[in-house]
């Protein structure tokens, strides 16, 4: 089997003692292989019940700490974590799959059916079906949103990012779609341009990895039809595109 990148994973069967290091896949593989998992990291907050041992951060694990719980199966991504980490582990003899960073919905799910499916080696899980079909088509673009992830600096998303797509697909278009940086770095000055030039009529603010409120983020775009969404909704991959498809489209359709 090989990850997204091409790397040979290396599997010796069907794992059954996982660390995931990433959020969203910790997410799709408790929800279709329960108990398959040993280790996730400290944001790994989905399911809340989940009971496993953690090991730190995503962009920083302990790695000592992945190896001691003997895992066959390392998941990472190629966004999220380093790759010195994902070098160390494989010298260790881990088998690591890697995902790509997915630019659109349906790579994502296109990823997952592929982990789930072959290295699992269970049959497309009912929430994966269902979210291909929801996230299959786009409707007409009616608004043009800026949506900032992050402030000191401000960080926005760009082109190619799975947010972004998610937003394309329920009508927002980016107004930093065709950027050059999937996640440009602007000026608080650039972004309130946008709105002053009628280039921009809606301010998306999710909760994660910034967690922006109705007293944080909107002041700075005084006047700017804004709506709060869930940061989980918008950039995470797996069960929670099901009810983010309906959670999503109430909430942009509640701007104020």
């Amino acid at each position: 089997m090989k990850d997204d990148l091409g790397a040979e994973v290396g599997l010796r069967g069907v794992p059954s003692r996982v660390v995931s290091l990433v959020p969203a896949l910790t997410e799709a593989v408790e929800a279709t292989v329960p108990g398959a998992l040993a280790g996730a990291t400290d944001y790994c907050t989905h399911p809340p019940e989940l009971a496993v041992s953690r090991v730190g951060g995503s962009k920083y694990p302990k790695v000592d700490a992945v190896l001691e719980l003997g895992p066959d199966l390392v998941l990472a991504n190629s966004e999220e974590n380093r790759p010195e980490d994902v070098e160390r582990l494989r010298a260790e003899g881990v088998p690591v799959w890697v995902m790509a960073a997915p630019a659109t919905v349906p790579d994502a799910l296109a990823s997952l059916r592929a982990l789930l499916t072959e290295a699992f080696a269970v049959d497309a899980p009912g929430w994966l079906v269902e979210a291909e079909a929801l996230w299959a088509e786009r409707v007409p673009i009616r608004a043009r949103a800026v949506v900032p992830v992050w402030r000191k600096p401000w960080v926005v998303l760009g082109r190619d990012t799975f947010g972004g797509d998610v937003l394309h697909r329920l009508g927002v278009a980016t107004v930093y779609g065709e950027h050059t940086d999937r996640y440009p770095r602007p000026k608080l000055d650039e972004l309130r341009g946008w709105f002053d030039a009628g280039e921009a009529d809606l301010l998306v603010l999710p909760d994660e990895p910034y967690e922006f409120t109705d007293d944080d983020g909107p002041e700075s775009f005084p006047g700017t039809e804004y709506v709060l969404v869930s940061g989980r909704y918008l950039t995470w991959y797996g069960p929670s595109l099901v009810d983010a498809h309906r959670e999503l489209t109430a909430a942009l359709r509640s701007a104020r």
